[in-house]
């Protein structure tokens, strides 16, 4: 599964065009002899990929709601993610199936029909403001700009790369400073069988089993060759995100805040490859029976592309908590723009958490066409984001609030 996901040959080039955000790739079919593996994809995008492999005739399986099941060679894999960033404004944008089988379960899921009715039955009434307030008045930006800046000094994340490694090793041991006066906190690596990069969790126990998941992934990536050793500082992407859950996570740790339900906050490994860590996570809770009553992810939060300050993504989400999270803005964060807009199909952890039938939303930055232009490359650097994490701040309160108001 992880390595139909990225994968390097000498029968691929890549040429983009900058004026025209155009992707062609040449592509020799006769000399690969790389593996077939299924995609599913947003159908919007199999024309493009038929003009990208001219010579190449692509086989579309079954279409459903607005996404595609096809096969394609591994070989072409780099170049599909080239094409659905450039393209689409993408990241990431279809996901790689162990085989057809999995791929039809997907496409044909319906598990935020399936949750709509349970996700209504709880409790999304806004009443804690005595407890809500004077937290969210204690977010600190520069908290934030410290993570990313630190995330960012990596050479990159890369799931692959010792870097990848290193970074999480780094973040594990601020995550565990972060909790270490709390007997009912846990740091815990998830580690994968078939990548070095593990994702991490750290769970503040509740009363209950319940669980509420802050999440973000840790992983970044640049270029199209050589991954391992390109210069991907993530500082947007998604060092931001990654910052702004290190947030929540101290404040409500400083508050010796006491939750009812369990609250995990999660790093992801390998989302930049096909959202592989949360889906390995995501999958063994639904197998394992536990209760996500809410899961938020935070994939870039520092970049205000948009009039809008925060855009809640409509895809692949819960309409309710989605609602949810805009009557917390409205109620404790008045001055900030908020909306909603089409991420596209698999843009981030989030499609893992629906696709297990689990409540789950994702605010993001900006409109999709005004996001940060400098991802997946060496110069998304936080100077993009005026050089502090100050948009990231409303994205931590907003959580805090997210966080509070649930758990009951």
């Amino acid at each position: 599964m992880l390595k139909t996901a990225i994968i390097s040959t000498i029968f691929l080039s890549l040429s983009l065009t900058a004026n025209a955000h155009e992707v062609k790739c040449d592509y020799n079919e006769k000399n690969d002899s790389s593996p077939l593996v299924w995609i599913s994809i947003g159908s919007d995008a199999v024309s493009e990929l038929q003009g990208t492999f001219p010579g190449q005739k692509l086989t579309t399986n079954k279409s459903n709601d607005g996404i595609s099941l096809i096969q394609v060679r591994e070989g072409q894999v780099n170049c599909i993610s080239a094409m659905m960033h450039e393209k689409f404004k993408r990241c990431g944008g279809f996901v790689v199936h162990d085989n057809e089988e999995k791929g039809l379960e997907t496409l044909y899921a319906t598990g935020e029909r399936e949750f709509g009715a349970k996700a209504l039955t709880e409790d999304y009434s806004i009443n804690r403001g005595d407890m809500v307030r004077p937290m969210i008045a204690q977010v600190q930006a520069i908290e934030i700009q410290k993570t990313i800046e630190k995330l960012s000094s990596f050479r990159n994340r890369y799931y692959k790369s010792s870097t990848g490694v290193d970074s999480q090793k780094w973040l594990k041991s601020h995550w565990e400073k972060i909790t270490a006066g709390r007997t009912d906190a846990t740091v815990k690596f998830f580690k994968h069988d078939r990548w070095p990069q593990p994702s991490l969790i750290a769970t503040i126990k509740g009363k209950s089993d319940d669980v509420i998941v802050i999440g973000g992934h840790a992983d970044s990536i640049a270029g199209f060759w050589g991954r391992e050793k390109a210069r991907a500082p993530g500082a947007d992407d998604n060092a931001s995100g990654i910052g702004t859950v290190t947030e929540i996570m101290r404040l409500l740790v400083d508050s010796s805040f006491q939750p009812e339900k369990t609250i995990k906050f999660m790093a992801y490994a390998a989302e930049e490859v096909g959202l592989l860590g949360s889906k390995e996570i995501a999958t063994s809770f639904k197998n394992k029976g536990i209760n996500v009553v809410g899961a938020l992810q935070l994939d870039m939060t520092n970049y205000k592309g948009s009039e809008v300050d925060i855009v809640m993504m409509t895809d692949f989400t819960n309409q309710a908590q989605n609602a949810f999270l805009g009557k917390l803005i409205d109620t404790y964060l008045p001055t900030i723009k908020w909306g909603y807009d089409k991420c596209g199909y698999a843009c981030s952890d989030h499609a893992s958490w629906n696709r297990q039938g689990y409540p789950v939303s994702m605010p993001f930055e900006s409109k999709k066409n005004d996001m940060n232009g400098k991802i997946h490359t060496g110069k998304d650097t936080i100077s993009q984001s005026g050089g502090t994490a100050e948009h990231a701040a409303k994205f931590a309160r907003m959580g805090v609030a997210f966080v509070l108001e649930l758990d009951k």
